[in-house]
């Protein structure tokens, strides 16, 4: 028993040395003033420490003694050590926490940008894959970007006409390099296709305002393209329609560092003009074929070299009802041949990454237009056009700290030749452009992207310089606010110029948005103001011959005199969490526009813009079903039409008004049978859409005849347009691609 009570004895000792010899350590901890929750705070070396409460306290004993370190840490936060000397006595140590900055958690500036990408970004709005899937897109990029605010719909002309700016004033890129001719060539009151497979692309960016200064020669906005670098595996896929075959196999090696694919498809709009009542009399129906080709080679270093290249060529021919009394109808054929080459090498080298490409595109286009009296062709007039363009860039790019520095240069030779019945011209010019920029992280939540760009035409023979600026501020965790502002150059149109007495066109840019992420839903909204100088005026050139039904093609440039704006508000709604399994999204814009430009006497609004456009695009995948339904509609109020004519040597106004209402809803759904079906060889996608399923008689503008008196209404080619195919892929599971949860 005395044994026991010594035993205790002993113990109560220690225990009471111990207690005597811990001490508290604690204190409060803030960032600007702000208590922290969920701070780390330990003793180095040991295991004693606390986490902070809702109000940034801490506290916690130790048997610890002399000279330690204390240490705070948290996400986003800079570590901070505190060297402390415990001697016995309770200690207060508060701590004023700095924000940890890095480029992945700062505020992204996304002023005048929409991003469509696969990487898992805060600013991207949209993937590739919903261009597939929105419809009424038919699987092309720019008739996607349609259902976003800022895009004016005009069906009659090919291009991105972008809050009111032509559809010229907006450039596309491949990989850093410039495609010219992007659209495949067409007649007047016909608008192009989009002469690129969507599925080339893992992403984009389209800036409707305010861009980089990496990119020039765009009053408006440009359309940036990054291509897929290596596919998934080496596969063979096909489609089957009534418009059209294609075919494309992609070859990749056993070691996964190169690929290289071949790729073809013809096209016949023929078998459908049999089957639908076309408003447009087509001689011959749109058809073409094409050829590309591409390999990529990833590198020890982990860059990239990318090659694309491809040949097509399309035909068609439109008669239409003669609105001149001598004549009994109209009639323009086509022939267009196109060429591109784009080779791009990405790779790093010590503390500098490099991108370096070159692009060439050559363009033929043939036009014959003729007036048919009693079965005979007579006013031939003939307008052919040949292109060739190369185009060169390099880019320099380093981090210094959390900030980047990116600077280059960019050539653009243009070489043209144009024919205009007897009249005859060639262009030619030398863009030469350097710029430098740099992405300013000043914290988590401030961020600005400062540059400039300069130019040289040697066409014009004259120099420019624009300076642009944007900045990005983090309000809270979900909402986010930019500003951008910035000039931009632009050569006039090439087909009306016929001496170098001129400058280039110019625009400044002025962008505000306000935006709010949050899981499964994104608003956004902006407002912008654009200011327009030195645009082009144009007079007639010609006999006033009703061979042509479009005077652009004997319009020329007589100074550069002209200006204009363009100021408007937009709104983007997207939610995929309020239903299950249902994606939707909602535009509207607001365009204020007027202009003095080419034949235009006086201030107009164009005839290309519209002052109000909605956009709905909604979408579903019901995997019981094995199938997706996507619904797309389109309103927007009424453009103005213009009959501008030449009197003595004056432009003059001699009839306008306001179109109807456009408006159109369409309807697209995919079967995919192969879903939910393991080890399966092949991959087959069976799709149906139908565009403007009401039927609706929408009207792009007027043709009249010389004396004013009788018009005809410029109309798409059909009013409702069905789609049916089947794309069958062996070698890759694309399947889930059609599944809306995996957007």
């Amino acid at each position: 028993m005395k044994t026991q009570r010594k035993i205790f004895a002993l113990l109560l000792f220690f225990i009471s040395i111990t207690i005597w010899s811990q001490i508290t350590v604690s204190g409060k901890v803030t960032f600007k003033n702000k208590a922290l929750k969920d701070i780390n705070v330990t003793l180095k070396d040991t295991y004693d420490g606390a986490t902070t409460d809702e109000k940034g306290n801490y506290s916690f004993t130790t048997t610890e003694s002399g000279d330690k370190v204390l240490v705070f840490s948290g996400s986003n936060y800079e570590e901070v050590e505190i060297p402390v000397k415990l001697e016995g006595k309770d200690i207060s140590v508060p701590v004023n926490m700095k924000e940890q900055i890095s480029e992945i958690n700062a505020v992204v500036i996304t002023a005048g940008s929409i991003e469509a990408s696969d990487k898992k970004r805060a600013a991207a709005l949209l993937t590739p894959l919903d261009i597939y899937t929105t419809a009424g897109a038919n699987g092309q990029i720019t008739s996607a970007l349609g259902y976003l605010p800022g895009v004016q719909k005009v069906g009659e002309s090919e291009g991105l006409f972008v809050r009111g700016g032509t559809g010229a004033e907006t450039k596309i890129f491949m990989d850093g390099n410039l495609i010219n001719n992007y659209f495949t060539n067409s007649v007047p009151g016909i608008a192009g296709r989009d002469r690129f497979n969507t599925s080339l692309f893992k992403g984009n960016i389209f800036s409707s305002g305010g861009y980089s200064a990496v990119y020039g020669q765009a009053l408006s906005s440009v359309l940036i393209l990054e291509s897929v670098d290596l596919p998934e595996t080496t596969s063979f896929d096909f489609g089957v329609s009534p418009i059209f075959l294609s075919a494309n196999y992609q070859k990749l090696n056993k070691e996964k560092t190169a690929s290289w694919g071949v790729a073809g498809n013809y096209s016949n709009l023929g078998l459908m003009g049999k089957l639908f009542s076309f408003n447009t009399d087509f001689g011959k129906y749109p058809q073409g074929y094409g050829f590309d080709g591409n390999f990529r080679i990833k590198t020890k270093k982990g860059g990239f070299i990318k090659y694309y290249g491809s040949v097509d060529e399309n035909q068609m021919s439109v008669g239409s009802q003669s609105l001149e009394p001598d004549y009994d109808r109209n009639k323009v054929s086509l022939k267009g041949n196109n060429m591109y080459h784009n080779l791009s090498y990405r790779e790093r080298f010590g503390k500098y990454l490099i991108n370096i490409g070159t692009s060439y595109s050559y363009n033929s286009s043939n036009l014959d237009f003729a007036n048919i009296k009693n079965d005979t062709e007579v006013n031939n007039t003939k307008i052919n056009n040949k292109s060739n363009y190369i185009n060169a860039k390099m880019v320099v790019e380093r981090k210094v700290g959390r900030n980047t520095v990116r600077a280059g240069f960019e050539l653009n030779n243009a070489d043209e030749n144009m024919m205009y019945g007897s009249f005859e011209k060639n262009y030619k010019d030398l863009i030469s452009s350097g710029f430098a920029e740099t992405d300013l992280i000043f914290t988590n939540d401030l961020s600005a992207k400062i540059g400039a760009r300069t130019e040289h035409s040697s066409y014009l023979d004259k120099w420019n310089f624009a300076p642009r600026a944007a900045l990005a501020y983090r309000i809270s965790k979900e909402w986010t606010t930019s500003l951008a502002y910035g000039m931009f150059y632009q050569n006039p149109e090439s087909k009306y110029l016929i001496s170098n007495n001129f400058d280039f066109q110019r625009a400044d840019h002025y962008i505000f948005q306000v935006q709010k992420n949050a899981e499964g839903r994104n608003l956004r909204f902006e407002a912008f103001y654009k200011k327009y100088d030195k645009l082009i005026k144009t007079s007639s050139y010609s006999d006033e011959s009703s061979t042509s039904p479009n005077n652009q093609y004997t319009q020329f440039a007589d100074n550069n005199g002209g200006g204009g704006f363009a100021k408007g508000i937009e709104l983007f709604w997207r939610d995929k969490k309020t239903f299950k399994e249902f994606d939707y999204w909602l535009t509207y814009s607001y365009l204020d526009s007027k202009r003095d430009f080419l034949n235009y006497p006086f201030s107009l609004a164009p005839n290309f813009a519209s002052k109000h456009t909605i956009n709905a695009v909604a979408k579903k995948f019901i995997m019981d079903w094995k199938t997706g339904f996507n619904l797309s509609y389109t309103y927007s109020k009424g453009r103005p039409y213009y009959d501008i004519i030449s009197e003595n040597g004056q432009n003059v106004l001699r009839n306008q008004g306001k179109l109807k209402d456009y408006s159109g809803l369409n309807f697209s759904v995919n079967y995919v049978p192969s879903v939910g079906k393991k080890d399966s060889k092949s991959f087959t996608v069976f799709v149906l859409s139908i565009n403007n399923i009401l039927g609706n008689k929408n009207v792009y503008g007027f043709n009249y005849s010389a004396d004013g008196a009788s018009r005809t209404a410029v109309r798409p080619p059909v009013n409702t347009f069905v789609f049916v195919g089947v794309f069958v892929s062996f070698g890759v599971d694309k399947t889930n691609d059609a599944i809306n949860n995996n957007l």
